[in-house]
């Protein structure tokens, strides 16, 4: 079953069963995502890249994530489940996923989409039943690297304070480094809020803007390029734990803004 909004030219295909994942995003009749039953772009949540070992500490207590990347667990649990309708217009639609085993804590991620003619936003909410517990939310789109057959590939913008050191394992080392040249599997800082651009060049523009600090981009394969504002780095349940509390829920959002090109 699938959601579908719509706003002037854009489309927004939402696959609430597989993972409340965008399985279409078109503009003007162009699609700016890979497809695929894996692809499109699925939230993260309740954490965000790869856990080493798929172990993280909560407390005094030590929890085993499944190995879904051995050695690593990565991505969470969100993109693999079927997600509840939480209210659905034209242009807006909202959906809700209870944790549950083997994530240790109880609490309800909200996932809500808004559309407009030039822009999407994304916004991801982690709320506790109980106790507090470390979580994350972020976003992984797929974005196509070239728009047609023939076009032109898409160039990556953006002015990262530091990049995360990265060890031979895929996880951040704790040390920070000035940004380096791609192709990136790498997590980047940018403090004063993510704001990269992907450039069509004579197509599309398109702009990915989060008030969360954190970003990681990936472009180490030929079909699609992925930029993932994220509310942490990679591991981040271990070196930069954000607690969940009763009275201090998890939100991130993400706006992406586009225009054509000529």
């Amino acid at each position: 079953m699938s959601t579908r909004l719509s706003a002037g030219g854009a489309e927004l295909t939402i696959d609430q069963e597989n993972g409340c994942r965008i399985s279409s995003l078109r503009v003007d009749g162009t699609e700016l995502l890979r497809q695929g039953p894996r692809y499109g772009s699925f939230p993260m949540v309740p954490w965000c890249g790869r856990i080493e070992d798929g172990r993280f500490r909560d407390g005094g207590t030590v929890h085993q994530m499944p190995p879904n990347q051995p050695p690593h667990a990565i991505h969470g649990f969100g993109r693999d489940a079927a997600w509840r309708p939480g209210g659905v217009d034209a242009t807006r639609a909202a959906f809700t996923y209870d944790l549950r085993d083997p994530w240790p804590h109880s609490g309800k991620v909200t996932q809500i989409f808004e559309l407009a003619e030039d822009a999407l936003t994304l916004t991801l909410g982690v709320e506790t039943y109980e106790d507090s517990f470390p979580a994350q939310a972020g976003w992984h789109p797929w974005f196509r690297r070239t728009l047609a057959d023939d076009g032109p590939e898409v160039r990556i913008g953006f002015e990262p304070a530091w990049q995360e050191e990265r060890g031979a394992d895929h996880l951040p080392t704790g040390r920070r480094v000035d940004p380096k040249p791609g192709p990136w599997d790498d997590c980047f800082g940018m403090p004063d809020g993510v704001d990269v651009t992907l450039t069509w060049p004579g197509t599309l523009e398109l702009s990915i803007a989060s008030r969360a600090e954190w970003v990681v981009v990936y472009d180490e394969q030929p079909e699609a390029v992925c930029v993932e504002p994220q509310s942490g780095p990679p591991n981040g349940l271990n070196t930069l734990p954000r607690l969940v509390t009763p009275v201090d829920p998890l939100e991130v959002s993400t706006t992406w803004t586009w225009r054509r090109l000529g």
